[in-house]
This record gives C-alpha cells, structure tokens and sequence, in this order.
C-alpha cells in the first residue's frame, strides 16, 4: 500500500553541497503480510520494497520495461533499527555506481516511528538475449551524475561455507518472475527460513545471485554458520549471509 504524496517521485539531493543527484523517493505502509508472527518486517519483503522502488525510479525517469532487462546481481542491507510493524515508511533510491554493464543502486528506508534500513544493490543492464548490455548515454545522462564517478563493484565476495548441514530446497510457482526465474526476492525466504532467530534486531546480510534458478530444479541448501549456498548439483546458483555485527 503506498500513500500518494506531492513529494512523491523524483528529487535532487545533495544541493547544499553544489551538487545535484536524483533520488526517487516514496512512500508505503507496511503491510501486515509483510511482516512474521513478532510483526518484524521481513528480509524478503524488504527486497521487494527494494525491486518495486527501482522500478517505479526507472518508469518516472521516462524509460520502460520492454526496452531495457535488469537482473540484480548482489544485495548487501543493514537494518540498524527495525521498522515498526504497520508503520509508514519512506524509500528512496538513487544511482551509486556504473561500470559497463552494470549499475549500484542505493537504498534507504525510514519509519515515521523509527527504524532505519540502508542497501546497497547491483543490478546487471541484459539486452533480449538475456547477455550484459553496455549501459549507453541516455542512462548516465538520467543516472550518472549520481554515481558521481563511483565505479560498480560486480564481485562476488561470499565464502563456501563451512557445511554443517544439507538438504533438499524448493520454491513455489508464486516466485517465478517475468524472465521465467525464481524472483530475487524469494530467496531472502531461505534466509527467513533457517536464521529468523538472528533477525530480530540490528543486522547485516548480503546475497549474492550468481546463477539464476528454475522452477522444478533439484535444489539443495548448504548451511554454514554465517553463509548459506543454493545449488544445483556442483552449480552454486546463489550464496547469503548474516552477520551479526554492524561495522
């Protein structure tokens, strides 16, 4: 649910400082499917905050969803204080990063009654044939003063984990997405699932997506301490984190 404002939509930040950058800010009630049985706002539900505010970013910037593919790459968030359940939020978003093919795109969510989010994602320009499409002048003239020179960081960084356990993982039909994978945001479930009991308050996590995931495939899950992995056979198709810690 969001709650159209005058604000709503594209702004500049950063004037005081002589410089201009465009963030795209918006507003949403968190909703009661949002959140677990202790009304904490849920790692995927964020994710899909995350998506949806890029999204409508890109669509109010004048371009479309025919023209241009976006997969994201890699996710790192920190919840410094959790938002209260039901609450209005604020997100924004902006461009902290090209290089090539790639793009990072920064997030911040604030509750009216507290609670501070920040994130940080990559997100992959795809032409039709699903391959890395140089991101070309009508982007950076749109995002590139934002990125404001930052280069992208497109590695992966996450361990193999050091396997304490391993079984069997399935999606839903539900998580499937536009281009015929499992949505990014779905895989947060699998965090959900086996380290609700880290969530509950400051924490930081990171999830990598490095090969995508069909409906159907033999999924398994490798569980470390602080990483978990999704395979598919000798395939790692994705890899996340929880820290406990904040820097």
């Amino acid at each position: 649910m969001t709650e159209p404002t005058k604000s709503e939509g594209a702004g500049f930040a950063g004037a005081e400082n002589g410089e201009l950058s465009r963030v795209f800010t918006t507003r949403r009630r968190i909703s009661l499917s949002d959140t677990d049985a202790n009304g904490r706002l849920r790692l995927d539900a964020i994710a899909r905050y995350f998506q949806d505010v890029a999204s409508e970013d890109w669509l109010d910037a004048g371009f479309d969803h025919d023209s241009h593919i976006w997969v994201v790459r890699r996710t790192e968030l920190t919840v410094h204080e959790p938002p209260r359940p039901e609450d209005w939020i604020g997100v924004e978003t902006w461009c902290s990063g090209v290089a090539g093919s790639a793009a990072s795109r920064r997030y911040s969510i604030r509750g009216d009654a507290g609670g501070r989010i920040e994130a940080e994602s990559i997100w992959i320009h795809l032409d039709h044939d699903l391959r890395p499409k140089r991101l070309g002048e009508e982007f950076l003239a749109v995002y590139g003063e934002s990125a404001a020179g930052n280069r992208a960081r497109t590695r992966f960084t996450l361990p193999i984990p050091d396997e304490v356990r391993r079984e069997p993982w399935s999606f839903r039909a539900a998580d499937v997405d536009r281009l015929g994978h499992i949505n990014n945001a779905a895989y947060w479930v699998t965090v959900e699932a086996r380290w609700a009991g880290r969530l509950g308050g400051p924490v930081r996590a990171a999830l990598e997506y490095r090969q995508p995931i069909d409906l159907g495939e033999p999924v398994e899950l490798l569980e470390g301490r602080e990483t978990l992995w999704l395979m598919v056979g000798d395939e790692i198709r994705a890899a996340a984190a929880v820290y406990s810690t904040i820097p």
